[in-house]
């Protein structure tokens, strides 16, 4: 993956944090993925999930039948997702460089790592390994700042790579052109053991200084323990919208 190595390929320095903490994703937007991908399709599909770290969305394609490939750069992420996903065959490799076969997928999804990649050079490995009519799903989830201690919540994080990037025209290089994009907007419960892992878990929180990084965390539990809508709560409604991009190979 490009863009910024150390901030790309740090999360396994915390891959606890990043299994506990990060949410999944709405079944309604995995739905909507491979429908766009092909209704005509069966169920065993053969998908590739760029980017795949813990396997937070390549289980969502596992329990929909699909068959599989997890590429990631990542070791100890990859080792993490063996061991959740065994029957998935996790592969290193990175956007730029896809372990796969020309012709090879009928679908490449990329949940929370296109803004790592060199988008010119992955596109054109992207359309190399898709199938004819094949297609690539961009996928984020970011949190919903409409909601006020949400919004308060950035001002203590900071913003992440994912949130400074354009996730709903997301940029992609030829041969590829976006042809469909979808939001879906959600809610997913986390204790506070989860909420606290899904910061840490950050890119940009993992290689902060030490006490950067408390004095951040500090300012966090005070919002957990003193917000009128979070004061008092043993779980948090983290609101998100999932964007998602439909790109293929332009006709």
């Amino acid at each position: 993956m490009a863009r910024s190595d150390e901030h790309a390929l740090s999360f396994g320095r915390n891959v606890g944090d990043y299994d506990r903490g990060r949410p999944s994703y709405p079944s309604e937007a995995v739905d909507w993925i491979l429908e766009q991908a092909g209704p005509t399709h069966p169920s065993g599909m053969r998908v590739a999930d760029l980017g795949a770290g813990t396997g937070k969305f390549t289980a969502r394609l596992v329990s929909r039948g699909m068959t599989v490939v997890a590429v990631e750069p990542d070791p100890l992420m990859r080792e993490r997702l063996a061991q959740n996903l065994p029957a998935v065959t996790a592969l290193e490799g990175s956007g730029e460089h896809l372990p796969l076969d020309d012709a090879s997928v009928a679908l490449i999804t990329v949940a929370q790592a296109w803004h790592w990649v060199d988008v010119p050079a992955t596109s054109l490995e992207v359309a190399r390994v898709l199938e004819p009519g094949g297609a690539l799903a961009l996928v984020w989830n970011i949190r919903d700042s409409e909601v006020d201690w949400v919004a308060r919540l950035g001002e203590v994080m900071g913003a992440s790579e994912a949130e400074k990037y354009d996730s709903q025209t997301p940029p992609v290089g030829a041969p590829l052109e976006r042809q469909a994009y979808r939001e879906f907007r959600w809610v997913a419960e986390m204790s506070r053991e989860q909420f606290l892992a899904m910061v840490t878990s950050r890119s940009y929180v993992i290689t902060m200084a030490d006490a950067e990084r408390d004095e951040m965390l500090a300012r966090l539990g005070k919002l957990l323990d003193e917000h009128p809508d979070l004061a008092g709560r043993t779980s948090y409604p983290m609101p998100y919208v999932t964007r998602v991009t439909i790109a293929r190979v332009a006709a």
